[in-house]
Parts: structure tokens; C-alpha cells; sequence
């Protein structure tokens, strides 16, 4: 795998860099800007492009503007953001695309190498990983939408979809049967009108509309 990271901290940007070398995961380009990350996924058409929101000259959403038109530059390309705090406006705008390939975590993360890894390794491969607490702060707007017909435990489900858990994953952290995560899940995609594509886009589109989008 080959990406690009964007991160104007350089201890945590030479640490990022150090942590995927030892999982054998190229970086073939590191930056500290929203400008060269442009420059860079162009150049090296990346698997992965790890950006943090805030980034000079005003530390505000240069990294998200840059993130978004490195998608619009290359459709598809998967981006794993990276903030210090959730940032509701940030997450909603990166999300809203209705594909996958998206992750928005918070730095603290990063100190999970399990858990981060797992994260770059999904969102390269065009699935989603959000932070447990960007999709509390979502979820708690509150409004009417598809997701008012699932059970208490079909949400359930769903939010851990959304983190990225596998099956087998999610039937270990609820302690339920395999099959009574294959069951939840068909009911997912049948009550959100999700029958006519593969199991994994399925999967996917499940997760942006538990996100509101």
C-alpha cells in the first residue's frame, strides 16, 4: 500500500510515517500543507491519503478543503482525516459524498496502533472508519430519518458497522451468534431499501445514512 501524508506536526507526522513503515505500508509523499497534498496525490495517485483538518496558513479546514478536492481530482480516492477534537461541520462535509473510502478519527487514535492500522487498512480498501465519538456527536441532532425503523439493536449494529467492526467482530463485542449479526444486518439493509447491489456497497451506504447523510 502507498499513501500520502498530510500533517504539519512534524513529530506526528514522522511518527505516522515510522508506525506504517513497520506494517510495510509506503509513504510515498509527506506534507505539511493543503497545497502539496494536492500536488502529491496527483503525482503519485496514492491507495490512501491521511489528512489532518487543520493545517497552515490559518489552521482552520485547509486540510479538509484539500482533502475534498483531492477526491474531486481523483474520484474514489480514499482519505483518512485526522483532528484533535470532533468537528461536526468537518465530518458532514467529508462524508456527504455517498461513497466510501472515508475515515474521520480523532488523533488520540493514532496511540491505538491496532485500531489505527486497522483503520488505514479499511478505508484504503474502500470501506469507512469513524470515530466512536464523531458518530455520537452526529447521532445526537436528533432528526427524523429511515433509520426510526430499526430496533434498539439493529442500531446497535449499525453503529458498530460504522466504526468498522467486521461480522465476526460485532457478534464478539455483542456476544451474539454469527448469524444473528447476518440476520440484524439484512434487516438493516431491507428497512434503509438497500437490495440492489453488492453486500459490501450495501454495506457502505448503510453507514452514511446511519450518519445522516
Amino acid at each position: 500500500m502507498r499513501v500520502v501524508i498530510a500533517e504539519d506536526a512534524v513529530l506526528l507526522r514522522e511518527g505516522v510515517i515510522r508506525l506504517l513503515a513497520d506494517e510495510n505500508i509506503e509513504t510515498v509523499a509527506a506534507v505539511d500543507n493543503g497545497d502539496d497534498l494536492l500536488g502529491a496525490v496527483k503525482e503519485h495517485r496514492p491507495d490512501l491519503a491521511i489528512v489532518d483538518v487543520r493545517m497552515p496558513p490559518t489552521f482552520t479546514d485547509e486540510g479538509l478543503r484539500a482533502a475534498l478536492g483531492a477526491r474531486d481530482a481523483i474520484p474514489g480516492l480514499p482519505v483518512l482525516v485526522l483532528s484533535q477534537y470532533v468537528e461536526e461541520s468537518y465530518a458532514v462535509e467529508l462524508l456527504s459524498g455517498g461513497a466510501g473510502g472515508v475515515g474521520y478519527l480523532l488523533k488520540e487514535r493514532v496511540a491505538d496502533v491496532g485500531d489505527f492500522v486497522d483503520a488505514v487498512k479499511r478505508v484504503a480498501g474502500g470501506g469507512t472508519a469513524i470515530d466512536p465519538d464523531v458518530i455520537a456527536q452526529l447521532m445526537a441532532r436528533g432528526r427524523k430519518n429511515p433509520l426510526d425503523s430499526l430496533t434498539a439493536r439493529e442500531s446497535e449494529v449499525l453503529g458498530l458497522m460504522a466504526q468498522g467492526l467486521s461480522n465476526t467482530a460485532i457478534a464478539n463485542s455483542l456476544v451474539v451468534s454469527h448469524g444473528a449479526v447476518e440476520k440484524h444486518i439484512g434487516n438493516i439493509f431491507s428497512k434503509l431499501g438497500l437490495e440492489a447491489s453488492s453486500v459490501e456497497h450495501r454495506r457502505v451506504r448503510a453507514v452514511l445514512t446511519y450518519l445522516g447523510r
